[in-house]
Protein backbone atom coordinates (compact mmCIF):
# COMPACT_ATOMS: atom_id res chain seq x y z
CA UNK A 1 0.00 0.00 0.00
CA UNK A 2 1.17 3.41 -1.20
CA UNK A 3 2.21 6.14 1.56
CA UNK A 4 2.24 8.99 -1.11
CA UNK A 5 0.99 12.79 0.26
CA UNK A 6 0.69 15.66 -2.67
CA UNK A 7 2.08 18.64 -1.44
CA UNK A 8 0.23 22.05 -2.93
CA UNK A 9 2.45 25.34 -2.28
CA UNK A 10 3.33 28.18 -4.62
CA UNK A 11 6.48 28.40 -2.49
CA UNK A 12 9.41 26.43 -3.73
CA UNK A 13 10.97 26.86 -0.17
CA UNK A 14 7.74 25.91 1.68
CA UNK A 15 7.13 22.80 -0.49
CA UNK A 16 10.51 21.61 -0.21
CA UNK A 17 11.12 21.96 3.24
CA UNK A 18 7.55 19.94 3.89
CA UNK A 19 8.17 17.43 1.13
CA UNK A 20 12.25 16.64 2.81
CA UNK A 21 10.43 16.29 6.59
CA UNK A 22 7.49 13.54 5.17
CA UNK A 23 9.65 12.17 2.86
CA UNK A 24 12.23 11.44 5.61
CA UNK A 25 9.63 9.70 7.07
CA UNK A 26 8.88 7.34 4.92
CA UNK A 27 6.09 8.74 2.90
CA UNK A 28 6.48 9.56 -0.81
CA UNK A 29 5.41 12.68 -2.33
CA UNK A 30 4.20 14.31 -4.95
CA UNK A 31 4.36 18.17 -5.16
CA UNK A 32 2.15 20.94 -7.44
CA UNK A 33 2.89 24.56 -7.56
CA UNK A 34 -1.03 25.73 -7.56
CA UNK A 35 -4.58 24.25 -6.83
CA UNK A 36 -4.87 23.68 -10.69
CA UNK A 37 -1.95 21.93 -10.74
CA UNK A 38 -2.28 19.87 -7.36
CA UNK A 39 -6.08 18.77 -9.17
CA UNK A 40 -4.22 17.77 -12.03
CA UNK A 41 -1.65 15.50 -10.02
CA UNK A 42 -4.22 14.55 -8.05
CA UNK A 43 -4.61 10.48 -8.20
CA UNK A 44 -5.60 7.12 -6.22
CA UNK A 45 -2.36 6.20 -4.86
CA UNK A 46 -2.71 9.66 -2.97
CA UNK A 47 -3.79 9.16 0.56
CA UNK A 48 -3.38 12.75 1.96
CA UNK A 49 -3.08 16.24 0.90
CA UNK A 50 -1.55 19.29 2.52
CA UNK A 51 -2.02 22.60 0.33
CA UNK A 52 -1.41 26.25 1.23
CA UNK A 53 -4.46 28.49 1.14
CA UNK A 54 -3.44 31.60 -0.86
CA UNK A 55 -1.75 30.88 -4.15
CA UNK A 56 -1.86 32.05 -8.10
CA UNK A 57 -4.44 30.07 -10.85
CA UNK A 58 -6.46 28.14 -7.88
CA UNK A 59 -6.69 28.58 -4.14
CA UNK A 60 -6.70 25.57 -1.69
CA UNK A 61 -10.36 26.37 -0.56
CA UNK A 62 -11.36 26.22 -4.54
CA UNK A 63 -9.53 23.39 -5.32
CA UNK A 64 -10.65 21.12 -1.66
CA UNK A 65 -14.00 22.15 -3.05
CA UNK A 66 -13.36 20.53 -6.54
CA UNK A 67 -11.76 17.42 -4.40
CA UNK A 68 -14.79 16.86 -2.69
CA UNK A 69 -17.08 17.47 -5.45
CA UNK A 70 -15.52 14.17 -6.50
CA UNK A 71 -16.68 10.83 -4.96
CA UNK A 72 -13.23 9.11 -5.31
CA UNK A 73 -12.10 11.77 -3.31
CA UNK A 74 -14.88 12.29 -0.84
CA UNK A 75 -13.30 11.30 2.39
CA UNK A 76 -9.32 12.38 1.62
CA UNK A 77 -7.58 14.18 4.72
CA UNK A 78 -6.55 17.32 3.09
CA UNK A 79 -4.42 19.87 5.94
CA UNK A 80 -4.45 23.67 5.21
CA UNK A 81 -1.23 25.06 5.66
CA UNK A 82 -1.50 28.81 5.46
CA UNK A 83 -0.17 31.97 7.16
CA UNK A 84 -3.75 32.85 7.56
CA UNK A 85 -5.47 32.20 10.96
CA UNK A 86 -8.76 34.24 10.76
CA UNK A 87 -11.65 32.70 12.23
CA UNK A 88 -13.44 32.79 8.84
CA UNK A 89 -10.81 32.08 6.61
CA UNK A 90 -11.00 28.46 8.95
CA UNK A 91 -14.52 28.26 8.56
CA UNK A 92 -14.58 28.65 5.02
CA UNK A 93 -11.64 26.23 4.83
CA UNK A 94 -13.70 23.87 7.01
CA UNK A 95 -17.03 24.29 5.23
CA UNK A 96 -15.56 23.38 1.77
CA UNK A 97 -14.17 20.39 3.42
CA UNK A 98 -10.48 20.52 4.38
CA UNK A 99 -9.68 18.00 7.73
CA UNK A 100 -7.20 20.30 9.46
CA UNK A 101 -5.83 23.59 10.15
CA UNK A 102 -2.04 24.50 10.58
CA UNK A 103 -0.47 28.33 10.77
CA UNK A 104 2.91 28.64 8.98
CA UNK A 105 5.39 28.84 10.34
CA UNK A 106 4.98 25.83 11.35
CA UNK A 107 6.56 22.85 13.67
CA UNK A 108 7.82 20.33 11.15
CA UNK A 109 7.16 17.45 14.02
CA UNK A 110 3.96 18.60 14.58
CA UNK A 111 3.01 18.30 11.03
CA UNK A 112 4.22 15.06 10.86
CA UNK A 113 2.00 14.35 13.99
CA UNK A 114 -0.59 15.16 12.12
CA UNK A 115 -0.13 13.40 8.42
CA UNK A 116 0.68 10.31 10.85
CA UNK A 117 -2.89 10.56 12.42
CA UNK A 118 -4.43 10.22 8.92
CA UNK A 119 -2.44 8.07 7.15
CA UNK A 120 -1.13 4.71 8.96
Amino acid sequence: MSNTLLIVDDSESIRELIAGNLMDAGFDVIKAVNGQDGLNKLNPEVKLIVTDLNMPIMDGITMVKNIRNNPDYKHMPIIMLTTESQLEKKNAARMAGATAWIVKPFDEDKLLGVVKKFVR
